[in-house]
């Protein structure tokens, strides 16, 4: 029985909560701590891993499974030999005449180097130089006739994604380095006996990065069921063989998922666009016009990744940035923030206050303007926005 494309698309919103809901229960070190959702917050942990004298206790066993990674790609002439690496992180990459432009800066992420060798990576979610300079990366690497190579650690292996350059790069995954890792765990029984801490600790590494989420309870699969029930979705229940309808079912659900997902991508953009070209016309005037202190100066749009559904709002005589921010930022920045909201509503626009003290937001705000509000355009002579930056900064 065929399923329209309407009802696999209600069955996947329907089901959702589910699987939100039993990824959330699942304990995680990463998880509680909110580390590795950040590029630099994941190269610390590989650095500590590729450090042969950090306090993991592997030695170098680590950067010898990663050079062996890299080696299998180069030929036989230029192998690069297997450790006696200094391992640093965020490496200026320009030449030295480059140094008084900055903004040529390029920084890699980390840096393997010996007198006659170095790898140099850029750690990214996928293998995407994402704006690097791959020539620059090489170059650096090759200083002083070393041997050199560029290699993309990520997550995911995208070839799709490497482009300017980038397609020379080796391409090492987290799995990869993990599994690697693991390998050598379970040959040496003793290591785990002797070091539980940094045992539980790669165990929780393995779990986050590379086996992904437990099997659902039976909460979870209850509603997976009624799920399947309310929308038509049943029928496959009865489908033979199970193991080809359970991949069919698969495939239509990532079909289904991917597309409203890449949809879900396209209406944040149009948010972003719509805010942006809002807080430039209109809100800069209206916040400018009511206010001699700390009146916007630039708006700009200058962040990527889970910070990229934000415009950000530059003020004069030093005081606090703001930040309008939406979605998916909105919420990363509701769990930083020392105060949260209790109930965010997602569906509307957020401020945050810049917290002039340490890194990272001293407030955040939810207003009453929706998403579907900036995408259809705000009036004018709406003020909701100019009176929540002015209500923000009335509190600092």
């Amino acid at each position: 029985m065929a399923i329209r494309p309407s009802d696999m698309n209600n069955f996947v919103t329907a089901l959702l909560p589910s699987l939100s809901q039993s990824l959330a229960e699942q304990f995680s070190i990463f998880r509680v701590m909110h580390h590795g959702t950040h590029e630099k917050q994941l190269s610390n942990v590989f650095v500590w891993l590729l450090d042969a004298d950090a306090t993991h206790e592997f030695g170098d066993k680590v950067q010898r499974a990663f050079l062996s990674r890299v080696n299998a790609t180069r030929s036989v002439d230029s192998q690069l030999p297997l450790s006696g690496y200094h391992v640093v992180q965020e490496v200026d990459t320009r030449a030295q005449q480059e140094i008084a432009d900055e903004s040529s800066m390029d920084i890699a992420d980390i840096v393997l180097s010996r007198p006659e060798a170095a790898v140099v990576i850029e750690n990214y979610g996928t293998s995407d130089g994402h704006g690097h300079d791959f020539h620059r990366y090489l170059a650096h690497g090759a200083a002083g006739g070393r041997s050199a190579a560029v290699v993309l650690l990520c997550h995911r292996y995208e070839a799709h994604l490497q482009r300017e350059g980038w397609e020379q790069a080796t391409v090492v995954t987290y799995a990869e380095i993990l599994s690697d890792l693991q390998n050598y765990i379970d040959r040496d029984k003793n290591w785990s006996r002797r070091h539980p801490e940094q045992f539980f600790f790669i165990r929780q590494m393995m779990e986050h990065f590379v086996e992904g989420a437990a099997a659902v309870d039976i909460d979870d699969q209850i509603s997976f069921i009624k799920a399947k029930c309310e929308t038509g979705e049943s029928a496959r229940y009865g489908y033979r063989p199970r193991d080809r309808a359970a991949q069919e079912f698969a495939e239509s659900v990532a079909e289904h998922a991917r597309r409203q997902f890449d949809d879900s991508r396209s209406t944040l953009a149009a948010v972003k666009d719509g805010l942006r070209r809002y807080a430039r016309t209109v809100l800069t005037d209206q916040v400018n016009e009511s206010t001699e202190l700390g009146r916007i100066q630039k708006v700009v749009t200058r962040f990527v990744g889970q910070w990229e559904w934000c415009v950000e709002l530059q003020r004069a005589d030093a005081q606090p940035t703001i930040f309008l921010e939406f979605g998916p930022t909105a919420a990363v920045e509701n769990g930083r923030v020392a105060d949260p909201l209790d109930a965010p509503d997602y569906s509307r626009i957020f401020l945050t206050l810049q917290d002039a003290r340490r890194d990272g937001i001293a407030l955040i705000i939810e207003t009453e303007v929706s998403l579907g509000e900036i995408i259809e355009g705000l009036s004018r002579d709406d003020v909701r926005l100019r009176d929540a930056v002015l209500a923000m900064t009335a509190e600092v």
